[in-house]
């Protein structure tokens, strides 16, 4: 139980002012809509792509929290997205199938269920729709047949968009200079270098495994006909807030804009809010799939790292900052993430009843999420609170519970047995490890140090953490 709905207005970023504003649903009948630009299913979603799914829900985590209902759409991309984000190179998708000779919509497939365990692995909130690219193919074609007589122009490789025909091209992005453009795909006829395709026509010749027929010639949609279509069909325009990764705030949500603006025939965005969150960063740059060796959800699983302490690293930092990643910082977030779960599990052996959420907790977690989901002031009232020897056990674990309504790391009935995960290359069985340690407690009985010693330090070289005086006993050590 919690004794009253905190009330901190919520401010959040708007990238298309730069600026914090008050936020307020468009219309309080429809409740929060929300559309969050989703995978380009054709490989393994790296960690950096992971942290933009960690932000969305952190986002709609905070909005139901503070009572809006909320409506959200995720897309998952499985056409049209080509192997630069900048309108160039292959479809990304094809070059997939190509290289691992399997059939396109087998790859979409094994890549969009593996996507969804991520998410389930993260704690990560399903939407309120799963909206696929390639259901929509229909939907897009009328979309450009509606806006192609004011704003498009054919050429011979399919459909583009003349970026001159909206007010206001390129505002989110907020570029003085070339840079944007000059990543753009150069194409011969186009008539700025900014237009963009919203229809592909197939190379003659050339038979694509995903093509369909249209008024421009069989091929495929553009990468950003397809969220400004999906977008509109399931929350309406304008909606709320549009987030994505802020990459995406160069090229794709400006093109999309630009769309948008064609289809209503009006300055609109489409959007009140547009939200970016910044890079995962390793030592040697951003995370990205392109460079290769990129690091995923399962591989940190299969060193022994238990998923959420990858959401807790993410949740330690502003979703507008960049954050590092690399093995220490892992390794501290786990041990973060192992000694919150040793404090709850203390608070639940000393609580008796049911309690009832203090409100200044309650006060203290809405301040700091209400300032732009501001997480990093999140998690030290955590601490304090789990800490605060003067509240009640059990009050403050019916806190807890609020806390893991927003932050999502499932605190309220995590274990430590849960976080013992086994690293994959790990070379001996939970039932040895057992039968060791009973043997090194013999040992210690009758004062047989050596021996004792000598297990220790066998369990040590086997990757084990032996923990003396511990109920769990010992622990797995990460192989980062």
């Amino acid at each position: 139980m919690r004794e009253r709905m905190p009330n901190s207005p919520l401010t959040l970023y708007n990238s298309l002012t730069r600026s914090l504003e008050p936020f307020q649903p468009l219309d309080p009948e429809k409740g929060v809509r929300v559309y969050s630009c989703g995978p380009t299913v054709y490989n393994y979603a790296h960690l950096g792509n992971l942290r933009a799914y960690v932000f969305t829900d952190t986002l709609s985590r905070v909005l139901r929290w503070k009572g809006f209902s909320l409506t959200h759409i995720i897309n998952i991309t499985d056409v049209g997205h080509l192997t630069s984000d900048a309108d160039a190179g292959d479809d990304k998708m094809e070059a997939a199938a190509r290289a691992q000779a399997m059939s396109i919509w087998d790859i979409a497939a094994h890549y969009t269920a593996a996507f969804k365990q991520n998410i389930a692995d993260l704690n990560i909130t399903e939407p309120s729709k799963w909206s696929v690219a390639t259901d929509h193919i229909q939907q897009m074609i009328a979309f450009a047949e509606k806006i192609a007589p004011e704003h498009c122009y054919e050429l011979e490789s399919g459909l583009y968009f003349d970026v001159s025909t909206v007010p206001d091209y390129g505002r989110l992005a907020g570029a003085a200079d070339d840079a944007a453009e000059g990543r753009i795909d150069p194409v011969d006829g186009k008539r700025h270098p900014q237009d963009f395709a919203i229809w592909r026509k197939s190379p003659p010749g050339e038979q694509r495994q995903m093509e369909w027929d249209s008024p421009w010639g069989k091929g495929a949609p553009g990468w950003h006909l397809e969220c400004s279509v999906m977008s509109i069909q399931y929350l309406g325009a304008p909606f709320d807030i549009h987030t994505g990764g802020i990459d995406h705030r160069e090229i794709h949500h400006p093109n999309e804009i630009a769309q948008n603006q064609a289809y209503c025939g009006c300055g609109d965005t489409g959007a009140k809010f547009w939200m970016h969150n910044n890079f995962l960063v390793d030592r040697q740059g951003k995370m990205s799939k392109s460079k290769g060796g990129f690091t995923t959800l399962q591989s940190l699983i299969d060193a022994g790292v238990h998923p959420l302490a990858y959401r807790l690293l993410c949740l330690q930092a502003q979703y507008r900052s960049e954050l590092e990643f690399s093995a220490e910082n892992l390794a501290a977030a786990l041990t973060r993430l192992k000694r919150l779960v040793m404090a709850v599990t203390a608070l639940k052996a000393r609580a008796e009843g049911e309690g009832t959420a203090p409100a200044v907790w309650l006060e203290r977690l809405d301040a700091a999420v209400s300032d732009d989901l501001n997480t990093p002031r999140a998690l030290p009232v955590l601490d304090e609170l789990l800490a605060d020897k003067r509240t009640a056990p059990a009050d403050r674990l019916a806190a807890l519970v609020e806390f893991d309504k927003v932050l999502g790391l499932r605190l309220s009935e995590l274990t430590r047995e849960e976080l013992r995960i086994r690293p994959k290359g790990a070379t001996i069985t939970p039932e040895a490890i057992s039968d060791l340690l009973v043997e090194r407690k013999e040992a210690r009985v009758v004062k047989d140090f050596q021996r004792s010693d000598r297990i220790r330090d066998d369990l040590v070289a086997a990757g084990i953490e032996v923990m003396d005086g511990d109920p769990l006993g010992w622990d797995w050590k990460p192989a980062l």
